[in-house]
């Protein structure tokens, strides 16, 4: 049984409602972060690659000239999203993310953004600003960065903001009809899986419409890296990852959309865990578990159905690489 079958994914929830594929544009705004300026705080989260910034904020091209050059790509579907994806995608003066924002959305048949961010840097004027989308109909998705609940995680990664925050954020953006997805890394030092199953019970208690999760990748340039070759850190074993994953699906009611379920990274920028360079290893697994012991939703009683006109392609968006800068 495939994977789409078992989890409701964000490329059949797609294809379902707009009655075709709809497919994900990558966009990098040329975004900073405001944990690593000094606004929030200084040195990033320590999962974060520090070192490829200044060099990633250099090579960035306008919006236009972005959407120009993955025109083969846009040829692979008929509607598509564009998603700002690299840092904090609403870290900039309202006019300037209006501009950026409009110049993919007034690409011809773009239906919608997804704005990766942090829940403490989505000020008044982006919520409205995003909410005015909505209601000219555009489907838009605030994708907020929590990666853990656990108050003593949030601080040992350098996080920045506590969970009352993400939670606040996440009820005035869905108050707004701005639908949020929420990121989870599993994995993170000192975490067991009954920190992230609680972690996912927070989240469902806040209300969220979209959850997507990361295996932790240690990479160079990060905090994490040194920690890692001193001895100090120990990657996250597949076999673990899947088995905790796994839970969490089936622990999520069936109407809540997984973006991701996992997430890829390439060599020499990935230092460990090695399986993460190739997503189909833990997809495959994660999907072969599941259809052995329950889908989405099951351990609530409520498992998901595939519906009736579903088509298999989604699979193909659900399944995206991982970018390898989280939000």
């Amino acid at each position: 049984m495939q994977l789409h079958q078992l989890v409701n994914t964000i490329g059949q929830d797609l294809q379902r409602r707009y009655g075709e594929k709809v497919h994900k544009l990558t966009l990098h705004g040329g975004f900073s972060c405001p944990n690593r300026d000094g606004t929030i705080g200084r040195g990033g989260c320590t999962f974060c690659n520090v070192a490829s910034f200044a060099d990633e904020q250099s090579q960035v091209k306008s919006i236009a000239e972005q959407l120009h050059d993955r025109a083969g790509e846009v040829r692979r579907a008929k509607k598509y999203l564009a998603y700002f994806q690299a840092y904090t995608s609403t870290y900039a003066e309202v006019q300037t993310l209006k501009s950026m924002y409009e110049q993919a959305l007034q690409t011809a048949d773009i239906v919608g953004l997804c704005v990766g961010t942090r829940p403490d840097c989505v000020p008044d004027a982006v919520l409205e600003l995003l909410a005015g989308y909505v209601a000219q109909g555009y489907e838009i998705w605030l994708e907020l960065g929590l990666q853990t609940a656990r108050e003593q995680t949030l601080k040992r990664i350098n996080r920045g903001h506590d969970f009352a925050c993400y939670a606040e954020m996440t009820g005035r953006a869905r108050a707004l009809g701005i639908k949020v997805c929420t990121h989870l890394i599993v994995g993170l030092p000192g975490e067991s899986r009954a920190d992230n199953l609680t972690t996912l019970d927070k989240v469902l208690a806040v209300g969220t419409d979209g959850i997507k999760l990361h295996g932790l990748h240690i990479v160079e340039g990060s905090t994490m890296a040194k920690a890692w070759r001193a001895g100090r850190l120990q990657a996250p074993q597949l076999d673990d990852y899947v088995a905790t994953v796994c839970e969490m699906i089936r622990r999520t009611p069936p109407e809540v959309v997984f973006h991701r379920v996992t997430s890829a990274a390439r060599q020499p920028t990935l230092l460990a865990p090695l399986w993460c360079e190739n997503r189909w290893l833990a997809m495959t697994a994660i999907g072969r578990t599941l259809d052995r012991d329950g889908a989405q939703g099951s351990l609530l009683g409520r498992p998901f159905h595939l519906p009736q006109h579903s088509f298999s392609s989604a699979v193909a968006l659900f399944s995206s690489a991982a970018a390898l800068v989280l939000p």
